[in-house]
């Protein structure tokens, strides 16, 4: 059977391998591969051939379409009539709302630590230690966890 795990990089991985090795698994049946990371930045904009599912006019498609249709309402009142405030009102929403997006976009860039894997840990073992293997890679906060039984 092989176990994989996967750690952030820090000290828990070394203390998960020093465990494993203590409760009788064999160096030899432990490898830690560490996974390289992105260094281009993300594109902002999606082609036909690459989307990563996150999209960048979703808030200024409800925005536009929430402030054209009070441009309408109240055009009615105003001078310029409904079809002018109408349209004032869709270009200011779909402006105000790209610029939250990239402002919030250019937050989880610069501020926010998001948890990425960066090492897989992999054990082959018997299937009598799979439990005692699992708590104790839990313990030493595995962020994934899977089994593969061998053919």
């Amino acid at each position: 059977m092989v176990i994989i795990a996967t750690f952030e990089n820090s000290i828990f991985i070394e203390l998960a391998i020093s465990r494993l090795e203590q409760s009788g698994i064999k160096n030899d049946k432990i490898l830690a591969a560490p996974l390289d990371k992105r260094t281009e930045q993300r594109q902002l904009f999606d082609t036909i051939h690459r989307a990563d599912g996150f999209s960048l006019f979703d808030l200024s498609a409800i925005l536009g379409t929430c402030f054209m249709l009070l441009g309408v309402i109240y055009g009615y009142t105003f001078k310029w009539g409904p079809i002018i405030w109408g349209i004032i009102g869709a270009v200011s929403g779909l402006l105000v709302g790209f610029i939250i997006k990239m402002l919030m976009i250019k937050k989880d860039q610069n501020g926010t630590k998001n948890i990425t894997a960066e090492i897989v840990l992999m054990v082959r073992c018997e299937e009598h230690q799979i439990e005692k293997i699992e708590n104790i890679l839990w313990d030493n906060n595995a962020l994934g966890f899977t089994t593969i039984i061998d053919a």
